[in-house]
């Protein structure tokens, strides 16, 4: 599984080592290397950048026909799905998520670079009504170089989110995976050149993101930044962008609620509510780790949950029986263990969970059950702090009025989700909701037509959809003149000067 030989990265198509520190990236299951590579350094940035430029300029990338690049797109996600479970493997070593769910995210990259690849080739631009003798038009272009910072909870996913529309606007593309998962980024850029998309249209620059990230933002060359992570360091970017009066997308943290009401289908809440949670070991900015249960059914429906959590198959992800696997890193399951700590002292009581599992394999990992936390209320900093975590927070609530102010209460704004029979209620509570995505009788489905983002702390902007491709483009508007006489300010113009 491991080879004590650097792996080598890709600056603007050369595929060679990094100028910066060796570092290991190991498996969360086992804690032992899978992977040696060396992040870039400062000087690997900016070659990777400027080269990038001059990629974008002259490499014809960004002239090529819409459908000529959609074939290329179409191209790459034919590879991905040509070589799915190799990925599938690599990406749980990656970040020891389970076999199943890396399968699904690999699907999910394929059928991003296909959707934007149609979307690409059926994109239109826009006759605009005329206003006087002259036809006006929005048409928009590719920026050039521009930056995806992606995290480590869904490598391949969340890079196939950000590289598949910024390469269908023809933009050239500079990938700064996050440092303890840099497999998937390299894969793709692998897959990209094998594609046809030219030599330094694609970098991939691994290492800190408070070094390479913040190199890569400033970059007077990086015209947008689309990154998904922390809200401090969003913060921070957007700060950045604001001087250079660039525009970014940051989809950043969250704290989402999940609401269920009295007559809610039980079977369907209980089974909802536990994905919501605990698939991915609940590190998903989307994770519904706020849960409101209507006071006449909560204990009964508390009592399911916890019996359904302690019922989880937790484990090996190489073993398709795994529903979830290990936290990403030792240092991630010790803060989240301080987060559990916390709410005891805040006065919570722990349902279930709370604890590192041992034996069979669990010691060497880092593992962590999934834990229920009861008692708190909604000003709780354990209830409004990011966890990102198999962490939940059970609240009992008394009426609708009561909920949806609870659910707002909240610097996140990201997701939300509503668990009852009643259509009309359920539609009344999605709408009053302050969230970016609310989900009604399901939870954490997504789907690449549909856009994606945050209100308030949980981000700016929006990705996938069909206006995915214009955030990476800018937008320009042309006049056509079609007046038969010169215009009237010239031409007595030219008759006073004739005289």
């Amino acid at each position: 599984m491991f080879s004590s030989e650097l792996l080598p990265v890709n600056i603007a198509g050369e595929w060679r080592l990094g100028g910066g520190d060796a570092y290991e990236s190991l498996y969360p299951a086992t804690a032992e290397p899978i992977a040696r590579l060396n992040a870039v350094s400062l000087a690997d940035v900016n070659e990777a950048i400027e080269r990038a430029h001059h990629a974008f300029l002259t490499s014809g990338w960004a002239q090529k026909l819409p459908h000529e690049r959609a074939a290329v797109l179409h191209r790459v996600a034919y590879l991905i799905r040509e070589n799915s479970e190799t990925l599938a493997q690599k990406q749980r070593l990656d970040n020891g998520k389970p076999i199943n769910e890396t399968r699904a995210l690999v699907a999910s990259a394929a059928g991003t670079f296909q959707f934007f690849a149609a979307a690409l080739e059926t994109l239109e631009e826009s006759i605009t009504p005329s206003r006087g003798p002259f036809v006006t038009m929005s048409v928009h272009e590719p920026m050039g170089v521009v930056a995806a910072i992606t995290p480590w909870n869904s490598p391949i996913a969340s890079e196939a989110q950000k590289l598949a529309p910024a390469l269908a606007a023809g933009n050239a593309v500079v990938v700064k995976p996050a440092e303890v998962t840099p497999l998937m980024a390299l894969e793709l850029a692998r897959i990209c050149e094998e594609a046809g998309v030219p030599k330094g249209i694609v970098s991939v620059l691994p290492g800190k993101g408070s070094v390479i990230g913040d190199a890569i933002t400033k970059h007077p060359l990086v015209k947008r930044v689309s990154f998904t992570g922390g809200t401090t360091t969003g913060k921070h970017i957007a700060h950045i962008a604001a001087d250079k009066m660039m525009p970014v997308s940051l989809e950043l943290g969250g704290k989402s609620a999940t609401m269920v009401l009295e007559d809610a289908d039980l079977d369907h809440a209980v089974s909802g509510v536990l994905y919501g949670i605990f698939s991915s070991s609940g590190e998903s900015c989307i994770a519904g780790s706020r849960l409101f249960v209507a006071r006449s059914i909560y204990d009964e429906f508390v009592t399911r949950l916890a019996e359904g959590a302690n019922a989880l198959r937790v484990g090996d992800p190489a073993s398709e029986q795994t529903q979830m696997g290990p936290l990403i890193t030792a240092k991630h399951r010790e803060s989240i263990e301080r987060y559990v700590s916390l709410g005891v002292s805040e006065g919570a009581h722990i349902r279930t969970g709370g604890v590192r599992p041992h034996g069979n394999g669990f010691d060497k990992g880092y593992f962590y059950t999934p834990t229920i936390l009861e008692g708190l209320t909604n000003s709780a900093r354990t209830t409004q702090e990011e966890i990102f975590g198999p962490v939940l927070v059970a609240m009992p609530f008394d009426n609708e009025e009561e909920l949806i102010a609870q659910a707002n209460d909240s610097i996140y704004a990201l997701a939300a989700g509503v668990w009852s029979r009643d259509f009309k209620r359920a539609w009344r509570i999605g709408r009053a909701v302050q969230a970016g995505t609310v989900w009604v009788n399901t939870y954490k489905q997504f789907s690449v037509s549909t856009p994606f983002g945050g209100w308030r702390d949980s981000g700016l902007g929006r990705e996938k959809g069909r206006e995915g491709i214009f955030q990476y483009m800018e937008q320009k508007s042309m006049y056509w003149g079609t007046n038969e006489q010169p215009m009237p300010w010239a031409g007595v113009t030219h008759r006073a000067w004739s005289n």
